[in-house]
């Protein structure tokens, strides 16, 4: 049976974090492992851009929700979880790897698509935090391999803080992903349109991101409250 305890009605939450956002900054409704119902819950009440970090998951809800939400990808993905969400996805943010980002262009191809992604740094003291090293990221932008995808545009950078309660540390950290997102941007980007997504911050940090250039916050738990299962 599932049970969802939440503070107010997920309407209410949602307008409550959205009128906290400074403007240029966007919420993701963290939907992973929510019913369809709450999705919906949301969706009428005016929210259309929601996350999920299973592919599978995210494949089946899909079309029982409506077609014009947003549909983003936020959770570690496997290479032979791509084509599960390639037909619909809007921007994936979890891009740890070379080989992942040139399975999503393979697939996107075979939909006759391009797919918006953005790339994401280990920033954590996490081991269990995944995501390039800036380093490794230029010597990938640098490569004739990186130049022959076509049907992929790089959107911007995703990271984790530490799950710590000590505020200077996700501090720390957000400062380190906004000058990674500041060097590629000089390096690569400079004049890209579509790179400009900062994304940063879930429930329990999401205002210490928005203060460190944050432009995409994921958040679940404040929205649709703590999830038990029994």
């Amino acid at each position: 049976m599932y049970i969802c305890s939440r503070m107010g009605s997920i309407q209410q939450n949602i307008n409550m974090i959205k009128a906290g956002l400074p403007e240029g900054v966007r919420l993701i409704a963290v939907s992973k492992n929510q019913p369809v119902e709450a999705v919906l819950e949301a969706y009428n009440g005016g929210h259309r851009v929601f996350g999920e970090n299973k592919a599978q998951e995210a494949m089946q809800k899909y079309p029982q929700l409506p077609d014009d939400i947003e549909w983003h990808f936020i959770g570690h993905l496997q290479t032979n979880k791509v084509k599960y969400i390639t037909p619909f996805v809007q921007l994936i943010h979890s891009v740890d790897s070379e080989k992942l980002l040139v399975e999503i262009n393979k697939s996107a191809i075979k939909n006759n698509r391009v797919i918006d992604c953005l790339l994401q740094f280990h920033i954590a003291e996490e081991e269990t935090k995944f995501g390039f090293s800036e380093d490794e990221a230029v010597q990938m932008l640098r490569s004739p391999e990186f130049s022959a995808l076509t049907n992929i545009r790089i959107c911007g950078v995703m990271g984790m803080a530490t799950f710590t309660d000590d505020a200077d540390q996700i501090s720390r950290e957000f400062t380190v992903l906004k000058g990674i997102f500041d060097s590629l941007k000089e390096k690569f980007f400079a004049r890209s349109e579509v790179f400009r997504e900062l994304s940063m911050g879930m429930s329990d940090d999401y205002r210490i991101a928005i203060k460190h250039g944050s432009t995409l916050v994921r958040v679940g738990t404040a929205i649709f409250g703590a999830r038990n299962y029994n």
